[in-house]
């Protein structure tokens, strides 16, 4: 083997590799798009958590459930009012991941829902709206070439490829190697 058929294999070795090892975070990802698009499940997941988390800090903390509960939401909300605060290890840190669940995930995922939802454009075309112009775009330049080619007149070359997106007349092998450019960026 040649040093550039080589390095070709272990390149794509590696590529490999690295692909198997971010298929966790991939699957991950996906989750979090499910879940932030579901405004039902980020709100019964809100739900799910101060239940858990109150009946865990109960058990922890020696507190009865309707205390724990109230504990679980003032924590959450980042209110802190300091009427009940944990004691133990176990309480601090179950304290500390429900704050940074909240914080860093629940909270911003309910935001940016509810913020994607007013700011949608209604006026926006469709996907299959923009799949139909594209057709007849596609449609009105072949009858303009065909008529120019009648008259005699040249057309003048584009100075990029036409729509060339997601259901054109582009090859396959283009539209992929294009996707995993911008993915790259």
């Amino acid at each position: 083997m040649t040093g550039d058929v080589r390095a070709a294999v272990a390149g794509s070795g590696q590529h490999v590799a690295m692909d198997v090892l971010l298929l966790p975070f991939r699957w991950i990802y996906r989750g979090l798009v499910w879940f932030a698009n579901s405004p039902r499940t980020l709100i019964i997941s809100y739900l799910l958590m101060i239940v858990v988390a109150g009946i865990i800090y109960s058990h922890v903390e020696r507190k009865n459930a309707a205390d724990s509960v109230w504990w679980a939401v003032v924590t959450a909300s980042t209110v802190g009012y300091g009427d009940i605060s944990p004691t133990t290890f176990a309480g601090r840190f179950l304290a500390a991941l429900l704050i940074s669940t909240m914080v860093l995930l629940v909270i911003p995922l309910i935001t940016a829902h509810f913020a994607s939802r007013l700011i949608v454009d209604d006026d926006a075309f469709e996907h299959e709206e923009q799949e139909e112009l594209k057709a007849d775009v596609r449609r009105l330049r072949a009858l303009v070439e065909e008529m120019a080619a009648r008259q005699g007149i040249e057309m003048p070359e584009s100075e990029r490829p036409l729509l060339h997106g997601p259901g054109s007349g582009a090859p396959l092998w283009e539209r992929s190697a294009r996707r995993r450019r911008r993915r790259r960026r």
